[in-house]
């Protein structure tokens, strides 16, 4: 919205009406005019409003319809809630906000509220208030009906409040000022009994007490509060021969304060969920312990977090549909994915007892993209689903010629298993074509023999990340954290290096501080993570940390059922994709290469200027063959079939180095001709030139009937526990507890046993 105002009209004093479509309209009453924008702050303009009608702060509710859904009312109580409500509106210069007052009782006075014949609308919850004092109150103007009617009584300041809390009780927990009234009084009727005890637990929050039961089942409800020594009792049968509830009897006054009511004792998780949901709708990273926060702050009522929690999952249940139902539905949605994008790959296995085991899905668009304009690169990468089932999400993506992810594949499995990834890849392999992949993953979890098992000549690439997260981890209990940290650039200098030299120097670097890394180093196999040895394409990617898109994705749907998991990713992929499209689209058409392609040409177009070139002298003057100097090195240059140069930089990037690129200038050969295809314009666009259609859920079945010989898909066993889930942490390294007299390592000094 900017710096845009919103004109919000507040309105006071008049009634909603319901209008025919079950829309909400406000008739009568006073209203003003209010500009505010994203810089007001909701306190400054809850005072505003509170002296325009001379009222009193804490007992006022503000509300507005909520545009698009005229028959939701949503409250403002806080900053957050009023920046909403501006972007809600952001195509609008106007709103409608309604101001609630309720009834202020003073602490020496108490009264009952008065029994109406029939139940409340949503009228007789913000009746106009009558500001006119009496006896140091402000009651409500509205008539009472004589039935169920206490009058004002005037007690002591030791006396027990009676029904005062009721009235301090609402004006603090504002929520359940519009369940006063659920509970009306003698001959007041429910639909069924189910509805009569709903009707009974609003009316005990309002009203800030709990009670028990006497007699509780389908045919008769008798209750008594449950504050020791308070006479209020209500007893509700079953009128004969229907399935009505009727209120018989109510009897007596509270004369108790309200304390009994601090527990979840009244607040089943399925009430709880009900509350909750508006606001989970809203933000799926509601958490637990916002929502005991929220039902302490609105209602009075202490939960623990397990009631909170449980009851997240039932809200979040009805918002998304079951979490077990959404198993169910994996075959109907495989086949769903396969319909509307026609090529993709999409398929799950269950285990011996049908429980799931694994999910692969690999869109047409991702599969074309990668074999019509990517480097014949992959990354394998795993991350750790938060879900309620749990489980791992697998991946395997591409860079594309800008140097961007480009998403190929991924499962969703029950476990990250040798077993699983070896299942991955399998999948992997018969949808793609391309051969002799590069693939660039983890050592371990059984990858070092699956990949080269499936895909025959694929090279595979340790990666750097893992492959240093093992060196720390093997090495963490000898070493400081400073000496760790030396060690481990040493690595990383032997893993760059572009000749022998330089990484046998970096070798030798590690076995001066330990031999035993130095053996470490050794037998891990320098060849398959060692850019002087390695022999597949990486095009100078050393991680495999292009996963960690999925994971960003994945973080923002870990709270939904697994095909709604699966459909925002497509969706993310989808965007992803029209995104890039539209942007190249836009590039000159004069610009061969990619953006960040045509950016390192240039810059090594300039370097190049610097240099001397001369032909080679031990071949024949027109052999591509040359020796480009610079002030204190040279390289040997063969721009002809072989297209190298001794740097290695043009073979490991595919593109010219600027020693090449000296050599070109030098000769008057297009620059351009010599960079990879990979990198150009046409390849990206290709890329891109596929489209990730939506998977419909219209006609979903809701439920599979085993009968008719489906199978019923039941989740995995692992299972979430409730509370807070563990974080991705990467490259954790905590400090060893290090003695300053023995230099040992898990006492210090004053324990020390050498002393």
């Amino acid at each position: 919205m900017g710096d845009k105002k919103l004109i919000t009209i507040c309105q006071t004093g008049g009634e909603f009406m319901t209008n025919k479509d079950g829309s909400l309209s406000y008739n009568g009453g006073d209203a003003h005019a209010i500009d505010i924008d994203n810089e007001t702050r909701f306190e400054d303009y809850l005072l505003e409003l509170a002296g325009m009608w001379n009222y009193s702060p804490e007992t006022m509710t503000m509300k507005y319809i909520l545009p698009g859904h005229g028959k939701t009312l949503i409250t403002v109580s806080n900053d957050k809630d009023l920046k909403r409500m501006i972007s809600f509106h952001e195509n609008s210069t106007t709103a409608d906000v309604f101001v609630i007052t309720r009834d202020v009782i003073h602490h020496d006075v108490s009264n009952m509220p008065a029994s109406r014949s029939s139940r409340t609308t949503i009228s007789e919850a913000v009746v106009p208030i009558d500001d006119t004092p009496v006896d140091g109150i402000i009651i409500n103007s509205a008539e009472p009906d004589p039935v169920f009617e206490a009058p004002l009584q005037s007690i002591s300041p030791n006396q027990p409040p009676a029904i005062a809390m009721t009235a301090a009780s609402a004006a603090k927990h504002h929520r359940a000022v519009e369940w006063e009234n659920t509970i009306t009084g003698v001959d007041q009727r429910f639909t069924n009994v189910h509805e009569f005890r709903e009707a009974l637990r609003k009316y005990s929050i309002a009203h800030g007490f709990a009670y028990k039961f006497i007699k509780n089942d389908s045919h008769r409800v008798t209750v008594k509060c449950k504050s020791e020594g308070c006479p209020w009792r209500l007893h509700a049968s079953r009128l004969s021969t229907t399935q009505l509830f009727c209120i018989k009897k109510v009897s007596g006054v509270h004369t108790c304060d309200g304390s009994t009511l601090t527990s979840g004792y009244q607040a089943t998780t399925n009430w709880v969920a009900g509350i909750v949901k508006e606001k989970l709708r809203e933000s799926s990273n509601y958490k637990p312990k916002d929502i005991v926060t929220d039902i302490k702050r609105d209602f009075g009522i202490e939960l623990n977090y397990s009631q909170a929690w449980r009851a997240k999952e039932i809200a979040r249940d009805q918002l998304q549909g079951s979490y077990k139902e959404a198993y169910n539905q994996l075959p109907y949605f495989c086949e769903k994915i396969k319909e509307t994008n026609p090529g993709s790959h999409a398929t799950y296995s269950t285990k011996e007892d049908s429980s799931f085991h694994r999910l692969f899905v690999a869109f047409h668009a991702s599969l074309q993209g990668f074999e019509q304009g990517c480097r014949p690169l992959l990354f394998l990468d795993s991350t750790p689903l938060n879900s309620k089932y749990q489980g791992t999400l697998l991946s395997a993506t591409a860079a594309d010629g800008d140097d961007g992810v480009f998403p190929v594949a991924f499962a969703i499995v029950d476990a990250e298993t040798d077993d699983n990834w070896r299942w991955f890849l399998l999948e992997l392999r018969s949808s793609v074509t391309t051969s002799q992949i590069t693939f660039v993953a983890d050592m371990q979890k059984g990858l070092s023999e699956s990949i080269p098992e499936v895909f025959g000549d694929a090279k595979h690439s340790y990666c750097l990340r893992y492959l240093t997260e093992s060196f720390k981890r093997d090495l963490k209990t000898q070493f400081s954290n400073e000496v760790k940290r030396l060690l481990v650039a040493d690595l990383h200098s032997a893993a760059y290096a572009t000749r022998y030299e330089e990484f046998q120097r970096s070798h030798e670097s590690i076995k001066g501080i330990s031999p035993e890394a130095y053996n470490w180093v050794h037998h891990n196999k320098p060849e398959q993570w060692a850019t002087v040895f390695f022999q597949g394409a990486r095009y100078n990617h050393m991680t495999a940390n292009f996963g960690e898109m999925f994971y960003q994705w994945v973080s923002e749907a870990h709270e939904l059922p697994i095909t709604q998991m699966v459909d925002v990713i497509r969706r993310k992929m989808m965007e992803l994709i029209y995104t890039r499209r539209v942007d190249s689209n836009q590039w000159s058409s004069s610009d061969r290469l990619t953006p960040s392609a045509e950016q390192k040409l240039r810059n090594d177009i300039l370097k190049a200027q610097s240099f001397r070139v001369d032909y080679d002298h031990i071949f024949p003057p027109d052999n591509n063959k040359f020796e480009v100097r610079g002030d204190t090195y040279s390289e040997k240059v063969d721009i002809g079939q072989k297209c190298d140069c001794s740097c290695r930089a043009w073979k490991l990037s595919g593109l010219p180095c600027s020693h090449a690129i000296a050599c070109m200038l030098y000769t008057g050969k297009d620059v351009y001709a010599y960079c990879s295809r990979y990198f150009t314009t046409e390849s990206y666009r290709l890329t891109y030139s596929q489209s990730i259609n939506p998977v419909p859920n219209e006609d979903t079945p809701t439920k599979i009937d085993s009968s008719e010989g489906a199978v019923l898909i039941t989740p995995p066993p692992a299972r979430r526990t409730p509370g807070r889930p563990k974080q991705r942490v990467q490259d954790l390294d905590k400090r060893k507890l290090q003695c300053s007299n023995c230099k040992g390592f898990g006492h210090n000094k004053s324990t020390c046993k050498s002393v």
